[in-house]
């Protein structure tokens, strides 16, 4: 897959994500079309001799399209990125989209970094003096702000002055702060042969597929409410269980953990524990996505069947694929929920409760 097609679907796939548009140079328009075929991005705009100039111009842009409302430019978020960092994770756009929506005192915008380990010293053909390394940084991307914040820099910046090698450092030379967040090693930019050897490795090792099946049941009860797929639904009657009883919620969790070989829903939320009395079944599914995460794989597809003979599914299956998919960070495209009777057979024909089977797909590395 070529570098710029996976980056660019980090970002399209992540569901706080709106839109994505890449700054190019225009000798690579054919490359460029090539690499993103099929992908649905805001029409690219060519870049200039530096980056800050680049970047203005993608800005400008934005500002200048129709793709943001003008009355929603003032709470608009960009996030710049490198195209050469293709191993950008979900977890890291989400703690720069949080950061960003809950800024310090004074703060304009947000970078990932991690702290410098090795040791550093001067020197050329010898080592020279030592350096201090307790404060230095090594910053990542995406540089996160918003986007009026960030055109009215562009706006007031003498860029040939300034000459800043990002937007972080455009910011810093106006004068304002700029907040830092935890970035990722994984996170690195492709630069030397070496660089393209370690993201192949990386890779390759989240290839081998995993199938988990999950199946839950909760009996219907006067007087609660009847939460599905994350999703409140009108009904005489609701599940009655220790948590909110969401079936749906409930089996795909337990789908995720047998592909995990994690055990079960019971194991990590035990119906014993009071803590889980009354519960959102979000926190379940929440969970087990970070659990996968924390393996170093990712979800691929989930597939739920709510059996039951009342109410009528169809009307909120969307609704159901949109909360799941962003419980899990997926488009709503690897998603699926479907319904079904048993022919007013058994405890769901008769109306006593309601099940749901779940199957998910994850991808783990090969030794995971």
């Amino acid at each position: 897959m070529p570098v710029l097609r996976r980056t660019v679907l980090a970002f399209l796939e992540h569901p706080g994500i709106d839109h994505v548009m890449v700054v190019m140079h225009p000798d690579d328009e054919d490359l460029y079309l090539a690499a993103v075929k099929g992908l649905k991005l805001l029409p690219p705009t060519t870049g200039d001799e530096t980056r800050a100039q680049s970047v203005e111009g993608g800005v400008k842009m934005l500002m200048a399209g129709s793709e943001v409302a003008e009355s929603e430019i003032a709470h608009a978020i960009v996030l710049v990125h490198d195209a050469v960092r293709p191993l950008v994770t979900a977890r890291l756009i989400d703690r720069c989209l949080a950061r960003i929506r809950q800024p310090g005192d004074g703060e304009i915008g947000v970078v990932p970094a991690l702290p410098m380990n090795d040791s550093l010293r001067r020197g050329g053909d010898r080592l020279n003096e030592l350096i201090d390394r307790s404060n230095l940084l090594r910053v990542q991307t995406p540089q996160c702000f918003r986007l009026v914040d960030l055109y009215n820099a562009f706006d007031h910046a003498e860029l040939d002055q300034l000459a800043p090698t990002d937007e972080a450092g455009m910011m810093l030379g106006l004068g304002h702060q700029v907040a830092v967040v935890e970035g990722e090693e994984r996170n690195f930019k492709l630069t030397s042969a070496e660089d393209f050897e370690r993201a192949d490795a990386m890779l390759a090792q989240a290839q081998a597929p995993r199938v988990g099946i999950g199946f839950d049941v909760h009996a219907l009860a006067a007087g609660e409410d009847l939460w599905l797929g994350g999703v409140q639904i009108p009904h005489d009657r609701g599940l009655a269980g220790h948590s909110d009883a969401d079936v749906v919620l409930h089996a795909i969790t337990d789908a995720i953990l047998g592909a995990l070989g994690a055990g079960d829903i019971g194991d990590h939320f035990p119906p014993s524990d009071p803590r889980w009395r009354g519960a959102t079944s979000s926190l379940f599914l929440e969970h087990a996505r970070e659990l996968v995460e924390q393996a170093g794989g990712r979800i691929a597809h989930v597939d739920a069947t709510i059996i039951c003979e009342a109410p009528k599914i169809g009307p909120h299956r969307d609704d159901m694929r949109a909360r799941i998919a962003a419980l899990l960070r997926l488009p709503a495209a690897r998603t699926s929920v479907k319904a079904t009777t048993t022919e007013r057979l058994g405890f769901a024909g008769r109306g006593e409760g309601i099940a749901c089977q779940a199957v998910a797909t994850l991808l783990l590395p090969e030794d995971g």
